[in-house]
């Protein structure tokens, strides 16, 4: 004959719990089948569970609506002028550009996400303070990649944002009820970046010097000439840390396991080539809202074909249609080669 299984403890306990959650949920009581003990008291443990199931503080529930709320659909501005407005809701995207420092990198439009931790996000209703930053390919404008362009100086909601002037990001996370603002600091030994230990961008409650940033022409040699002029939207440029003077960063080659899954690593550091210009991973596009209702953001809307791509269609025609050089034109001439001068 064979012997019977041996169970541990722990799972003979476990079966007893389970028995005894049937019966808790089916009669409202424990049954005298289920006798688990004077020490193991387990019909306490289920009226705790249900308490706390009628209150929403279990992790299921704490985590679904935690997801909700960062993956809430959002409505972005739509920018009448074609210029960044204080008060308005922009997505921060880095574009896609060639990687030639590593094999391995995220390709593609990356977007700035908040990012909050796991383990913290459930044992708190709200979110942690402060909250990482990741960069993740998505282009719908959601609770966790929409930021608001507020005030730092006294400016006015609705006044067009300049190069040079300084400027906060506020973000929401999809609650209604608070706003946690884009910040950096210097790096310290405890302090940093997780995967470049370079300086470190988090979002915090706190209102101080640290939210502020400031936009940046794109090329170096116009870059005093903008200065005071509108930043325009959808329009690639440098976005810099005031009270350290870097810049914002997307490590494509640097990924995170994220509470969403694989993303890059966000921090503050200006990389320059030989000729001192920033380099395309420093580079962002403030992103406003679509006019077409089907459409979310201006990244969705078709291009136009470049003068250049039109100027590259006609040489190929030419190309397979040689005789096509010698048609006359409409007054029957045929076109003549000018020498230049």
């Amino acid at each position: 004959m064979e012997s019977p299984p041996c169970y541990s403890a722990e799972q003979t306990n476990r079966a007893r719990v389970l028995l005894l959650a049937k019966d808790y949920m089916l009669h409202g009581t424990t049954q005298d089948s289920c006798d688990v003990g004077p020490d193991f008291r387990m019909e306490e443990i289920m009226k705790d569970f249900l308490a706390k199931r009628d209150k929403g503080q279990l992790l299921i529930q704490r985590n679904r609506r935690l997801k909700e709320n960062l993956l809430r659909p959002m409505q972005l501005s739509v920018s009448e002028d074609g210029y960044i407005h204080y008060g308005d809701k922009v997505m921060l995207v880095s574009p896609d550009h060639p990687e030639t420092e590593a094999d391995l990198f995220l390709p593609g439009d990356l977007s700035l996400c908040m990012t909050p931790d796991e383990i913290k996000a459930h044992l708190s209703n709200e979110l942690e303070v402060p909250c990482g930053l990741s960069a993740a390919q998505t282009k719908i404008p959601v609770g966790r990649n929409t930021f608001t362009i507020l005030c730092a100086a006294g400016e006015v909601i609705g006044q067009v944002l300049r190069y040079g002037q300084n400027f906060r990001l506020g973000i929401t996370g999809g609650f209604d009820d608070r706003m946690l603002y884009l910040s950096s600091d210097h790096r310290t030994l405890l302090k940093s970046s997780k995967r470049s230990w370079l300086q470190e961008v988090f979002l915090t409650h706190e209102d101080s010097y640290l939210n502020c940033w400031q936009a940046a022409f794109l090329h170096p040699q116009l870059r005093l000439e903008y200065e005071g002029s509108p930043v325009p939207a959808n329009t690639k440029i440098l976005i810099t840390h005031c009270h350290t003077n870097r810049g914002l960063v997307a490590h494509r080659h640097l990924s995170l396991r994220t509470y969403f899954g694989q993303e890059a690593e966000v921090a503050a550091h200006t990389y320059l080539d030989s000729h001192r210009v920033e380099k395309p991973k420093n580079h962002w596009m403030l992103v406003t809202g679509a006019p077409r209702k089907d459409l979310s953001t201006m990244l969705d809307l078709p291009k136009p074909p470049a003068e250049d791509t039109r100027a590259l269609e006609q040489e190929r025609e030419q190309v397979s249609d040689p005789g096509a050089r010698s048609t006359p034109d409409a007054r029957g001439c045929v076109p003549q080669c000018t020498l230049p001068m």
